[in-house]
């Protein structure tokens, strides 16, 4: 049940920072309101990198943008050696 919730989150974490990229592409263009670049990085923080990266190289949105790329390539790295931690753990257990 734990793994199912965490799915979950997981999706919809990565959905939710997906949709303010996108959000905040359009703002771009239409010279409107922004969503913060800590906010953006907060979605990714909280579990939402993949969303994230996968907007950034869709839209093409933020990819020149330094240090926020390497913000953001840091905080998938760290998850995914955290994943990669948690898996072998859960593995080894068995």
């Amino acid at each position: 049940m734990f793994e199912i919730l965490v799915g979950l989150y997981l999706c919809v974490v990565n959905i939710a920072a997906y949709v303010a990229f996108a959000r905040d592409k359009a703002a771009a263009i239409a010279g409107a309101r922004r969503i913060s670049e800590d906010r953006l990085l907060a979605l990714a923080f909280l579990g939402g990198s993949i969303g994230a990266k996968i907007a950034q190289m869709t839209l093409r949105h933020k990819i020149r943008k330094e240090p926020f790329r390497q913000q953001l390539n840091g905080i998938l790295a760290v998850q995914i050696v955290a994943m990669a931690a948690i898996y072998s753990i859960s593995y080894l257990a068995r």
